[in-house]
């Protein structure tokens, strides 16, 4: 079971899970002390050796928090671990790493009764090792990331008194509108995914209400996110297929809605409008969704067509929020409808782009593509 933490630490295969935009994570506070919710029902020291520090979390959350501690140290899993023995303590930056946690928690329940306001990133910000000397200013400005910073509590105060429903019915209405949504039953996407100077074809399927499946074709088999409407799957070449956890369905839940823009009050229990702000010079209007119990997905809707350009969500991991940005762009129409031909996911690992270059909707699509495959028959005895 260790070789998963290589397997999700490489850019590449974190760029493949995110294809389906599904962010890993939960509510580490309510669920740490119970591993129902984890699917094999196992706590992180049950599934996996040599656990010390976060012990009692559930094991679907140790590998999105060691993804949140390469994300705020800007290291890969090697830098920590020995390479195929993740179990061994034999690398000082591990003993460090344990050490490091164990301090972050002191200084949390000492000083602010117990929230997570100091985290890994605190210090860190995508370097192993702390700055101790201020930046000095620079004329160059900030990263697409910047605007992904997670915050563990929002400033009710920076929110603006306008209503957000006009702005949500802007969106439906440039989209198309209800109507027109309502139209489409499925929707079949063909395109190439791109990370760097690699480009590999991708196919999405997507059947209304709430299932959705993408292929990204490797050179050594297909990488696969699906939803089928009550739960999700992942595969990877020469793996078995694996479930969702709680985290990563609810994320892939909210991607396979093939209704979305018709469907924000049904997802979020409320909604804020922030400041003014702009996205590629150009004017956005933030709107800051909520959710009870877990961290809120940040809006932008462009101000002039009042297309949504960009989303931010964040995974709540043990240690920290750990955030997926998704910039949407080259809308076009689809069957009465404008969706988004482009999009680029970031996460503090790196970004890649999906551009789809055909689509065709209202096609037969086989149910069978939603379903998880059975595992493999267990090799009989002699």
């Amino acid at each position: 079971m260790m070789n998963q933490f290589k397997s999700f630490f490489t850019p590449r295969l974190l760029a493949i899970l995110a294809i389906g935009l599904v962010v890993v994570g939960a509510n580490s506070k309510s669920r740490a002390q119970t591993a129902p919710g984890s699917p094999t029902g196992k706590t992180a020291e049950q599934q996996f050796k040599n656990i010390q520090v976060l012990k009692g979390i559930p094991a679907d959350q140790l590998i999105p928090t060691m993804q949140f501690i390469s994300g705020a140290l800007g290291a890969e899993c090697e830098f920590c671990h020995v390479e195929g023995a993740f179990e061994k303590d034999d690398k000082k930056p591990k003993l460090a790493a344990r050490k490091m946690m164990q301090m972050m928690a002191a200084i949390n329940k000492d000083n602010f009764e117990g929230h997570r306001e100091v985290t890994c990133n605190s210090c860190h910000r995508g370097s192993p090792h702390p700055a101790a000397i201020p930046a000095v200013a620079s004329a160059e400005p900030m990263g697409a990331m910047e605007h992904a910073k997670p915050e563990e509590h929002d400033d009710d105060e920076a929110e603006s008194s306008t209503p957000a429903d006009p702005v949500l019915e802007k969106y439906l209405t440039a989209v198309g509108g209800a109507e027109a949504i309502r139209k489409v039953s499925s929707r079949v996407e063909k395109g190439s995914a791109i990370m760097g100077d690699r480009q590999m074809p991708i196919e999405i399927f997507a059947q209304a209400p709430d299932k959705r499946v993408s292929f990204l074709h490797l050179p050594n088999g297909e990488s696969i996110t699906a939803y089928d409407g009550s739960k999700g799957w992942l595969g990877n070449p020469g793996r078995p297929p694996r479930p969702m956890g709680p985290g990563e369905a609810e994320a892939a839940r909210m991607d396979a809605d093939l209704y979305f823009p018709s469907h924000l009050k049904e997802i979020f229990s409320g909604f804020k409008v922030g400041p003014a702000e702009k996205i590629g010079g150009q004017e956005v209007v933030f709107v800051r969704a909520l959710r009870d119990g877990k961290p809120a997905v940040k809006l932008y809707f462009d101000k002039q067509s009042g297309l949504l350009v960009r989303m931010v969500r964040y995974a709540d991991t043990a240690l920290g929020l750990l955030p997926t940005e998704v910039d949407y762009a080259d809308y076009r129409d689809s069957g009465g409808v404008k969706v988004p031909f482009r999009w680029t996911i970031a996460r503090p690992s790196g970004s890649f782009t999906i551009q789809v270059e055909h689509a065709d909707v209202n096609v037969p699509v086989d149910a069978g593509k939603f379903a998880q495959p059975a595992p493999p028959p267990k090799p009989s005895g002699p």
